[in-house]
């Protein structure tokens, strides 16, 4: 899915007219939270979500959280989003596919173990079973299954909130002052810049930490290379962003739509756009473990993770879990 142009726009008459559909929205989600008393489960659950629709830097987060809680036996719990699988299973990357678990949970599983489970409850309590020491919730933040002992709502510093509305008429799950009532940290990712202006846009009432996605090396120097790119993640712009910023020479840019399946003829394409143009192909961490076996050497993978600018702030709310 692709955001609507006035989700990230000044308020108009788009998102005058769905103003309502959007209240209908957030009170169903006020709803869903509602839902009776949230099941503990004996462990510390860490949820990792967001306010609004679309990709706002939350799998580098639970990246950096499952290696920061290693020592703690940490298991993700995912509903594995665009993945066939309902769960509670395991994710095997030696026998599943990101069609069956979605793409998100495939990587993660490199960090720590991930569990699918459409039923968040249910997921976690296999989890527990299996020995998690600590959950770590990929998204989870409008769900009401689950007690949750720290709550942490991930912002794209250059998009903000947008609007400030609720989906359909701009891209918050639920109102913003109804989110962050039960949040505990916000962390805020982008450059200094963008950093400044969501601080300008937004005083909130809860820790703000700042960070920003920082590249690690390729297998291939990408500064002065030709390289044609494509993302299907929730803001592509920002990918292409991270390439120009370790000098890759951008040739052309493909922007898919988020989780879109990178089929053997859409990658015959854009091989064949690449050769064209004498450029290498490069991508992201979570596209490429959607890519057909035969193409997975003919890709670059450009992976970033996160850098917290003060991570004492997150280690002191991680100690204090028991």
């Amino acid at each position: 899915m692709r955001a609507p142009r006035h989700w990230y726009a000044p308020p108009g008459l788009a998102s005058a007219l769905l103003s309502p559909l959007g209240g209908v929205y957030a009170r169903a989600t006020a709803r869903r939270l509602a839902q009776g008393p949230r099941a503990k489960l004996g462990v510390p659950v860490i949820c990792v979500g967001n306010l609004t629709a679309g990709g706002t830097g939350k799998t580098p987060v639970v990246m950096a959280l499952a290696e920061r809680l290693a020592d703690r036996q940490p298991h993700i719990l995912s509903r594995g989003y665009g993945g066939t699988l309902a769960g509670p299973v395991r994710v095997d990357p030696g026998r599943h596919s990101a069609a069956e678990t979605g793409d998100e949970p495939l990587l993660l599983s490199a960090f720590a173990p991930v569990w699918v489970s459409k039923d968040r409850h249910a997921g976690g309590r296999a989890a527990v079973d299996a020995g998690a020491g600590l959950l770590i919730l990929d998204d989870g933040f409008q769900n009401g299954q689950l007690a949750y002992d720290l709550q942490i709502v991930v912002v794209d510093a250059g998009r903000g909130f947008g609007n400030g509305q609720v989906i359909p008429a701009g891209p918050l799950r639920e109102p913003i002052s109804t989110g962050l009532a039960r949040a505990d940290l916000v962390i805020s990712i982008g450059p200094d810049g963008a950093q400044a202006q969501f601080s300008a846009r937004h005083s909130l009432p809860v820790p703000i930490l700042t960070a920003r996605l920082e590249p690690l090396p390729t297998g291939l120097p990408l500064r002065g290379a030709k390289v044609l790119a494509f993302a299907g993640i929730g803001d592509p712009e920002k990918f292409f962003a991270t390439l120009r910023g370790i000098g890759a020479d951008l040739h052309r840019t493909i922007a898919l739509g988020d989780h879109q399946a990178l089929s053997p003829a859409l990658m015959s394409r854009i091989e064949r756009d690449a050769k064209a143009l004498n450029a290498l192909i490069a991508t992201t961490e979570k596209d490429a473990v959607r890519l057909p076996a035969s193409f997975r050497q003919k890709v670059v993978t450009v992976p970033v993770r996160l850098k917290l600018d003060d991570p004492d702030l997150l280690d002191a709310a991680l100690a204090r879990l028991s």
